[in-house]
C-alpha cells in the first residue's frame, strides 16, 4: 500500500486547519471613558486633533448612530462584554469600591467575550479600567482573561504620587490625598507593581507590547484596551498640555491633552500591528463607554454636541458615542453606517468573525452580528428597537427607526423624531400620540424581561436606599 495518498490527504488537511486558524481575526477592543461625542476629529471636533483615531475611522466604518447599552460606565461595560442588557441580571449602578462587596460586580453567572473566545481557542487579555467588581472572584484572570494589566476601580490618577482632582459639577472641585479607588494599586494579573509614567502613556505601551509579544503565535488574540481617559481626574503630561496651549480654559486644555493622549496611544498600538503584519487580519473597535459628562458630577470638560444631554442621561448625549469598527480584510473603508447600532452588538460579531459558536444553553444574546450588515449583503437595520432603563425604572427609552421616545425620572414622557430633531428639542408626544402610546408599550413589554437592580451605590458615596430601588418599575 502506497503511502503517499495517506501522507497527501494528512497535509492538505493540516493546510486546511493552518488556514482556518490564520482566517479567524485577532480581535482588538478599545474603549474610551467619558468620551464627549463632539471631541475626536472623525466626529467633527476642531480644538482636538485626533489623526490616528481619524486614520483608524478612514480604515473602517463609522457608525454615525452608535450607542452603549447604559450611559454610566461599570453597566454600560456589563452589557458589552457579556452581550446583554445589564439589566437582565441586574447590573443598573457602578458597584461599590470594596473588596469584600461580594455581590457588587459582574455576576459570575454571566459569561464574558473573554470566556467565549478562550473556549474558541483565542488567547485573551485586559488591559486598563476594570471597575467590574473589586472583589477577587470578579478579577479579570477569573472572567475569561489569560493575563491582565491595569485597576480594578472605577478611576485612578494618572500621574503617580499626584493629588487626585475630581470634578463634582460647576466646575467644582474636590481634592483628596487619600481616595484609596483613585491610588489603588496597578495591577499585573494579581501582583502590584509600581505606577510609572503618566497612566494612558504606559496602557497604550502595554498594549502595543502584547500585540507585538503575539504576533507569531499559532493562536489569534483577544485584546480588551479600556482607557479611564479622558475621565477625571484631569492630569496630562507637560508635553501635551503645551501642545494646548491656545486654549485658554484651563479644564478644556488638560482635557484635550488627555484626549489627545488616547489618540497617541492609539497610534502606537496600530504601528505595532502594521509593523508585525496584523493590521489587515485585526478587527478593532473603538468606542466610549458613554457620553461626556458636561456639567454633573466627575464634569471633564467634554461636549457632546449637537447632541442634547450628558453621562447619566437617556438623552442622546448619554447614550449616543463615538463608535468605530475597522477590518481591511473583510469591511469596507471609509465608509459611514447610519442605522443603529449598540455595544451589546460587539460580542456576537466579534464571535461571528472568530467562526465561534455560543453554548446553546447559556442565556441569548441581546446584541446581533453586524457584519452582513456592515459589508451591505443584509440592508435592512439590525434592529426593530433599541431599549434603554436607568435606575431601576426612574427612567426609560426606546428607539425604533428614527423615533425615539423616553421618560425620565418624575417628568412627563418625550418622543422625537431623530431625522429632524437630533437635539431633542420639539417634544412630539402630544402630536404623535399613537406612536408614543406604541413605544411606551414596547418599552413596558421589554422591562417585563428584566429584573430590579441586584446593588445600588450613591455616586456621592454609600450605599442607595431610595423608595421603589427594590421595585421593576414599568415605564
Amino acid at each position: 500500500m502506497s503511502f503517499r495518498p495517506l501522507f497527501a490527504l494528512l497535509l492538505a488537511v493540516i493546510a486546511s486547519s493552518t488556514y482556518a486558524a490564520e482566517a479567524r481575526p485577532n480581535i482588538l477592543l478599545i474603549v474610551a471613558d467619558d468620551l464627549g461625542y463632539n471631541d475626536v476629529g472623525f466626529q467633527g471636533a476642531r480644538d482636538i486633533p485626533t489623526p490616528h483615531l481619524d486614520r483608524l475611522a478612514d480604515s473602517g466604518l463609522r457608525c454615525t448612530d452608535g450607542y452603549v447599552s447604559y450611559p454610566v460606565c461599570s453597566p454600560s461595560r456589563a452589557g458589552f462584554l457579556t452581550g446583554r442588557y445589564q439589566q437582565r441580571f441586574g447590573y443598573e449602578y457602578n458597584p461599590k469600591w470594596d473588596a469584600t462587596a461580594a455581590t457588587h460586580g459582574l455576576p459570575l453567572s454571566e459569561t464574558t467575550i473573554a470566556d467565549s473566545l478562550r473556549a474558541a481557542g483565542y488567547s485573551t487579555g485586559a488591559i486598563g479600567k476594570w471597575h467590574l467588581g473589586a472583589h477577587p472572584h470578579f478579577h479579570p484572570n477569573r472572567r475569561g482573561f489569560d493575563d491582565y494589566f491595569g485597576f480594578l476601580g472605577g478611576g485612578h490618577r494618572y500621574l503617580p504620587g499626584s493629588v487626585a482632582e475630581v470634578e463634582i459639577g460647576a466646575g467644582k472641585k474636590a481634592t483628596t490625598t487619600a481616595d484609596t479607588e483613585q491610588t489603588s494599586p496597578i495591577q499585573r494579573n494579581s501582583t502590584a507593581v509600581p505606577e510609572v509614567g503618566e497612566l494612558t502613556t504606559r496602557l497604550g505601551e502595554e498594549a502595543a507590547a502584547s500585540v507585538t509579544r503575539h504576533a507569531r503565535d499559532a493562536q489569534p488574540w483577544f485584546l480588551y484596551l479600556a482607557f479611564n481617559a479622558p475621565h477625571t481626574p484631569l492630569q496630562a503630561r507637560a508635553d501635551m498640555l503645551a501642545k494646548f496651549a491656545a486654549i485658554t480654559d484651563e479644564r478644556r486644555r488638560t482635557y484635550a491633552a488627555m484626549v489627545a493622549t488616547v489618540d497617541e496611544a492609539v497610534g502606537r498600538i496600530v504601528t505595532a500591528l502594521e509593523s508585525t503584519g496584523q493590521r489587515d487580519r485585526t478587527l478593532i473597535f473603538f468606542l466610549s463607554d458613554n457620553g461626556g459628562p458636561m456639567t454633573k458630577r466627575n464634569a471633564n470638560a467634554s461636549v457632546n454636541s449637537p447632541l442634547r444631554g450628558q453621562k447619566g442621561d437617556v438623552f442622546e448625549g448619554g447614550l449616543r458615542v463615538p463608535f468605530l469598527i475597522s477590518w481591511p480584510a473583510r469591511l469596507p473603508a471609509g465608509r459611514t453606517y447610519t442605522q443603529p447600532v449598540i455595544s451589546l452588538d460587539l460580542l456576537p460579531t466579534a464571535l461571528a468573525a472568530a467562526g465561534a459558536t455560543r453554548d446553546a444553553t447559556l442565556a441569548p444574546l441581546d446584541g446581533v452580528d453586524l457584519l452582513p450588515f456592515l459589508t451591505g449583503q443584509v440592508a435592512s437595520a439590525p434592529h426593530a428597537r433599541l431599549f434603554w432603563r436607568m435606575d431601576g425604572g426612574e427612567a426609560f427609552a426606546v428607539r425604533e427607526g428614527n423615533w425615539k421616545w423616553l421618560r425620565t425620572y418624575q417628568n412627563a414622557p418625550q418622543l422625537y423624531d431623530l431625522s429632524t430633531d437630533l437635539g431633542e428639542s420639539r417634544d412630539l408626544a402630544a402630536t404623535r400620540p399613537e406612536i408614543a402610546a406604541r413605544l411606551a408599550a414596547a418599552s413596558a413589554e421589554w422591562n417585563r424581561g428584566l429584573i430590579a437592580p441586584a446593588f445600588g451605590n450613591n455616586p456621592f458615596g454609600g450605599l442607595i436606599n431610595r423608595t421603589g430601588l427594590e421595585k421593576n418599575a414599568a415605564p
